[in-house]
């Protein structure tokens, strides 16, 4: 009997059409700024950062366009829900991400949202763009292996 191991972590929202749009380069994890509400939905399992994106102002890293809903028992209490929210990071790791980001023009992009150890955290891919005819060989070369597979298993 294999023993299950709890790792800690409960993955709230995935952006699996960045790694149809980006390159990714390199991951980070970023602890995020939170009010309650937004915790509490968060803790629903609702929210959405496929359009979302990272950018720095004033030396920080805030997160863009990512939409965590209304949570509906808060009343007076609630967060707008396409608030800018700011992210943590080391000042190691800002410095080396705003250079990346103004030498050689790669965006940050979130790939995972997830509560890890009670913590709210988002994983960051600095990543770059793909062109159009890159996004074609990607959906060429998995239709292919699909192919692949259903001969293989009717063969069997």
């Amino acid at each position: 009997m294999k023993v299950k191991k709890n790792t800690g972590i409960k993955i709230v929202c995935n952006n699996r059409k960045a790694s149809f749009n980006y390159f990714f380069e390199e991951f980070l994890e970023a602890g995020i700024v939170l009010k309650g509400s937004e915790v509490k939905a968060l803790r629903d399992g609702k929210a959405n950062i496929t359009d979302a994106y990272a950018n720095d102002n004033n030396g920080e890293i805030y997160l863009i366009n990512s939409h965590i809903p209304l949570y509906k028992q808060s009343s007076y209490n609630n967060h707008n829900p396409r608030d800018m929210r700011k992210l943590l990071l080391n000042k190691k790791e800002i410095n080396k991400v705003i250079g990346k980001i103004n030498r050689d023009g790669l965006t940050i992009v979130p790939t995972k949202l997830y509560f890890k150890k009670g913590k709210a955290k988002v994983e960051l891919a600095v990543a770059k763009g793909k062109k159009l005819y890159d996004k074609r060989n990607v959906k060429k070369k998995k239709s292919w292996e699909r192919e692949q597979a259903r001969i293989l298993s009717k063969n069997k």
